[in-house]
């Protein structure tokens, strides 16, 4: 990683630790305590997340790209654990390896599950593979805020205005057995996708 992108990240960090300390934060729905779990939000409330689940720890699986190591300085800023590298196109086997590793160690991530490129709101199957692979439990994420202004990234990801107030609504954890076959995962795809917009409309709906 260059001196300029571990420079920037740190920058971005900063912006959003100074913006976010002005977010009125509330939750609902209860977070699973103890260890591992792997908490899963669309792309688009990325901001959000980072921030609500700064200083935890969390790893966060991220591109081999150049905007991957921007956004891997930044998590590092904020608390976030050394991310899991690798996608679809590119040491995406490696990646699951790692995120294996890591959660049979004990430790908890987040994971993006229509990211890094999209399309939004479509969710790729590695992170199912990996809770039929461990056992962790999947807790989906929704994300509402409100003033938020829409970035013109592929995700159209969140960003809320200063001194806006942010839901995050936490669903029932999802298990997937070991003995899941592509039939069960897809089911499985499906039934996270359908609980990440149902809380996501959950979020926005606490906010009226």
């Amino acid at each position: 990683m260059s001196a300029l992108r571990s420079l920037l990240g740190a920058l971005a960090a900063l912006c959003l630790r100074a913006l976010g300390a002005s977010w009125r934060l509330e939750s609902s729905g209860p977070l699973p305590t103890g260890a591992p779990i792997v908490l899963v939000t669309w792309h688009q409330g990325l901001l959000v997340a980072a921030y609500a689940l700064r200083d935890r720890g969390l790893w966060v699986p991220l591109s081999l790209s150049r905007d991957g190591d921007l956004a891997e300085a930044a998590l590092r800023q904020l608390g976030f654990a050394r991310s899991p590298r690798g996608s679809s196109s590119r040491g995406g086997s490696r990646l699951l390896r790692e995120m294996i590793r890591r959660v049979r160690a004990g430790e908890s991530g987040g994971v993006l599950p229509d990211g890094p490129r999209g399309p939004a709101f479509a969710a790729k199957p590695g992170v199912l593979a990996l809770a039929a692979a461990t056992g962790v439990k999947l807790v989906p994420v929704g994300i509402a805020a409100a003033p938020a202004r829409r970035l013109g990234s592929w995700d159209r990801a969140r960003l809320p205005l200063p001194f806006a107030r942010v839901r995050l609504a936490y669903g029932s954890a999802l298990e997937i057995p070991r003995s899941a076959d592509a039939a069960a995962l897809e089911a499985a795809r499906a039934r996270l996708s359908e609980e990440l917009h149902r809380l996501d409309r959950e979020a926005e709906r606490q906010l009226k």
